[in-house]
């Protein structure tokens, strides 16, 4: 504990002492009332998830989640509010149908979720199991005649381990102050771009099991098998993650049909197979590509600044509106959509007009690799040779929410030292809720890094990891019972503040160091 104290004390040091401008406490205090006790954020997260289902990227519902969003942002008194495309996204897919039951030796009804963007059956099959054992591509010709009209399970060990770790915890205080010292991050000056990304997940394609998955999957198409199983040791308890299945290109074929299963299920079909006993089910799968509209979408909504000077720049919100399929994107995210969207109608609620304009935007296909805000940034901050433009010199900055239903317990600053300090000073009206830590470190994968990427300040906040990682993080168990509700209306209290705070401000948010 001595050497993190040591450490903390040096980050003090390194933070430049600024004058923080800081809303005034009967601001601060009316927000809070109205964030905490008169919260609208559950209602608005019950239509983003029972009311509008499954958000995947241009599905069905996503878009009855983006018009919910524009009209709930609409009457809380927001302006300009649009449903905008940024570019293609591909196709578009829903679920219509699924029934699987094994019926032999016995009939037992099964647990599993098929994969996005997959086909379907054309009706009711009744198949025979058939193992799979192939660590290779000779080892797969083996197999060759074998697979019309089969179900495919894999030969792979998926002994169930006991867990003992909890699927909902708090930080504590150690772990806090542990992010606090941690060190400034190097800044990787080698930029991670999209071709290097899709570089490297056709490497992955081409070697080991996944090239022999994907030989399978070409050989059970071209002989007419059914459907192939998979699942994993995370797939138990009646948890199954279930999520891309195949590609949603648009002119990339309907894929084959690819099952997530319960651990449990899958490893009886596998012993009973295995032993000679004849395994078969019934499986009816009926899914819908939508091919019309290629275009992916976001929504975008703001107040408008007031200040002659200052109303021209840009302080942003935001979370990614998209989810996978087989829950409704309770934790991830429509926590964060919908805390976003209650932070734009507290800050129109605390009643006083923000000098800079204070725009939310809820991202589309966050999961596909935040392809929603990275061109939202691209076509909003860069000029066509992909250099700032004049909106990237007025932007302020950015805050975002996915990490799930926990309460915020600090922020991410990415390096940014000056901002480190502006933070420590907006925190503390909300120490109180448990609300205080700041750190240099970073923290991925969400739509803060698209903005981050460019220069431009973007954040995201440290939020308690309650389910995250464990129980709903990409399941069929994210939904809305397992939103945690005092936690999201301390959320949308800090972030309304901490967007007006940044919009009252004497001067932009500060730039990290390049």
């Amino acid at each position: 504990m001595k050497n993190l104290v040591i450490k903390g004390l040096i980050l003090a040091a390194v933070m430049p002492i600024c004058a923080v401008a800081q809303l005034d406490p009967a601001t601060i205090q009316k927000i809070r009332t109205e964030g905490l006790e008169r919260s609208q954020v559950m209602d608005i997260a019950f239509n983003l998830t029972d009311k509008s289902g499954n958000r995947l990227a241009n599905s069905e519902g996503y878009a009855r989640a983006a018009n919910y969003a524009k009209t709930v942002l609409t009457k809380n008194g927001a302006v300009n509010v649009v449903i905008e495309p940024w570019g293609e996204f591909g196709k578009g897919w829903d679920l219509e149908k699924m029934y699987f039951a094994m019926t032999a030796p016995y009939y037992k009804p099964l647990l599993a979720w098929p994969k996005t963007w997959t086909a379907g059956t054309n009706g009711l099959k009744n198949a025979t199991i058939i193992v799979v054992d192939a660590k290779d591509s000779i080892a797969l010709q083996a197999y060759k005649g074998q697979l019309k009209g089969k179900i495919i399970i894999l030969d792979q060990d998926n002994t169930y381990k006991q867990s003992f770790k909890a699927d909902a915890a708090r930080f504590t205080d150690e772990a806090l102050a542990a992010m606090e010292a941690a060190p400034a991050p190097v800044v990787n000056k080698t930029p991670d771009t999209a071709q290097q990304r899709r570089m490297r997940e056709m490497q992955a394609q081409r070697v080991g099991p996944q090239r022999v998955l994907n030989l399978l999957k070409s050989m059970a198409v071209e002989e007419g098998a059914v459907a192939m199983l998979t699942t994993s040791t995370r797939n138990h308890d009646g948890t199954i993650f279930a999520q891309g299945g195949g590609s949603y290109k648009g002119t990339d074929p309907a894929n084959f049909l690819d099952l997530a299963m319960s651990v449990e299920d899958y490893n009886t079909f596998l012993r009973l197979a295995k032993s000679g006993t004849v395994v078969k089910a019934d499986l009816d799968v009926k899914t819908k590509f939508h091919t019309k509209d290629l275009q992916g979408y976001n929504v975008i909504a703001e107040i408008p600044g007031t200040d002659p000077l200052l109303k021209d720049e840009v302080v942003m919100i935001g979370a990614h509106l998209d989810s996978w399929q087989s829950g409704t994107g309770a934790t991830d995210n429509a926590s964060g959509s919908a805390v976003m969207i209650e932070a734009m109608r507290l800050i129109k609620a605390a009643g006083i007009d923000p000098k800079r304009t204070i725009r939310i935007g809820l991202w589309s296909a966050e999961e596909e690799g935040l392809l929603g805000s990275r061109a939202y940034v691209k076509k909003t901050f860069m000029d066509a040779n992909n250099q700032p433009n004049a909106a990237h010199q007025k932007f302020s900055t950015y805050f975002n929410i996915d990490n799930g239903t926990g309460k915020i317990r600090g922020i991410y600053a990415q390096g940014n030292t000056e901002a480190a300090a502006i933070f420590k000073t907006w925190f503390t009206p909300f120490n109180d809720l448990g609300a205080k830590t700041v750190t240099l470190n970073n923290t991925g994968s969400t739509d803060h890094i698209a903005f981050d990427a460019v220069g431009l300040p973007g954040f995201q906040f440290i939020q308690d990891p309650i389910e995250y990682s464990t129980r709903t993080h990409h399941s069929n168990m994210d939904v809305y019972d397992h939103l945690m509700q005092d936690d999201l209306k301390q959320i949308a209290t800090i972030v309304a503040t901490f967007a007006l705070n940044a919009a009252q401000q004497t001067s932009l948010m500060p730039r990290k160091a390049k």
